[in-house]
């Protein structure tokens, strides 16, 4: 290893041992369970609101028995409000694995550790080094932007070439008797001082041999080869209320929100007066002859997701007739309040000029 790289990993640790007061709940944890759903609740959200989940999730199922054994509506709806609900899917399928096939018990290699579903190079080797202290490099956002910024590096971090790269660096660098501590110490440097805005060079332990510092190029790194197109979908959900109850479907395979619940839903690409929503055909499939009152239209709701905005209304209406309209079945509202929602109808929910307290 050589001087710059030898003053890296020195500088890190010691910065570690001396100034680092990063605190999370999950920080030197040994279970790999709690490592495990840490990292995965981590996975596209912000400490400050994951925290939140992962103590949910901890007192509800201090063990992945008890996650295992758990029906998989109850799971959704602690998950409710983080998103990409694909993590949620593939924990409840682990942890099924694990309890039935494994006897509960979590792998200890990494390699066995990275063939569970919805676990990759990253979430691995995090629980490889943090709980069996074995030497494997995490390589996450902030370890990219770390060694990218003081290596210099202008690979894109998100072709080939630069994974290959950052990951074959990481290794390297990685102190091989304490790998679950430099792990983390390098992540909680790039979280406090190599921020991605306004990093705190002023301070930064390994400025002086920092070649972004030096030449002034710290907010270009890291780079990222690949740009997000997103598109835009209008969904206008019909909440139809019959004898107290309204009528909801759980969402299939194939797009987002996969296994949560949805009111009647009408999507256009376009936005939609509420005079056009009760000329189309699809509408008028809904209700055939059945009379009904529009009793209420929400504001405008939006999400943005990752490719994608979804933003629409929320129409109530009061039907005479029971309706029988594809998969749609009828909920009371305590029902409904168990059942797991996107954010973008939770927020409708939530609502106070909107609730369901008021049907």
């Amino acid at each position: 290893m050589n001087r710059s790289k030898a003053f890296f990993v020195h500088q890190l640790l010691e910065w570690n041992r001396m100034s680092n007061t990063r605190q999370m709940p999950w920080k030197g944890e040994k279970d790999p369970y709690k490592i495990w759903l840490s990292e995965i609740i981590l996975q596209q959200t912000r400490v400050d609101q994951g925290l939140e989940y992962y103590n949910r999730f901890v007192l509800t199922f201090p063990d992945v028995s008890k996650l295992a054994s758990a029906p998989e509506t109850t799971v959704f709806k602690l998950w409710e409000g983080l998103g990409y609900y694909s993590r949620c899917k593939n924990l409840i399928f682990t942890a099924k694995f694990i309890s039935k096939e494994l006897n509960g018990v979590f792998p200890a290699e990494y390699a066995a550790i990275l063939q569970l579903k919805g676990i990759g190079p990253y979430t691995a080797a995090a629980i490889a080094s943090f709980a069996f202290n074995l030497p494997h490099a995490v390589v996450d956002g902030n370890v990219f932007r770390v060694l990218a910024r003081y290596f210099g590096i202008a690979t894109a971090i998100d072709s080939n070439d630069g994974k290959q790269l950052f990951t074959l660096l990481a290794n390297e660098l990685l102190d091989k008797s304490y790998p679950g501590v430099y792990n983390q110490a390098l992540m909680d440097f790039g979280a406090v001082i190599c921020k991605p805005q306004l990093p705190a060079c002023s301070v930064c332990v390994l400025s002086v041999k920092c070649t972004a510092y030096k030449t002034n190029v710290a907010g270009q790194l890291p780079v990222k080869e690949k740009k997000i197109v997103k598109r835009t979908r209008c969904f206008y959900y019909l909440v139809i209320e019959y004898n107290g109850k309204q009528y909801l479907r759980k969402r299939g395979p194939k797009d987002i929100w996969e296994n949560l619940y949805e009111f009647v839903l009408i999507e256009n690409e376009k936005p939609l007066s509420m005079e056009k929503i009760k000329g189309l055909n699809e509408v008028k499939n809904i209700f055939g002859s059945t009379g009904f009152d529009v009793l209420r239209i929400s504001p405008v709701y939006k999400q943005l997701l990752t490719h994608q905005t979804i933003q629409g209304q929320f129409i109530r209406i009061n039907i005479y007739a029971e309706l029988n309209y594809k998969d749609y079945a009828p909920f009371t509202p305590d029902e409904i309040q168990t059942l797991p929602f996107p954010k973008f109808i939770a927020a409708y929910l939530k609502d106070k000029n909107v609730s369901l307290n008021l049907f």
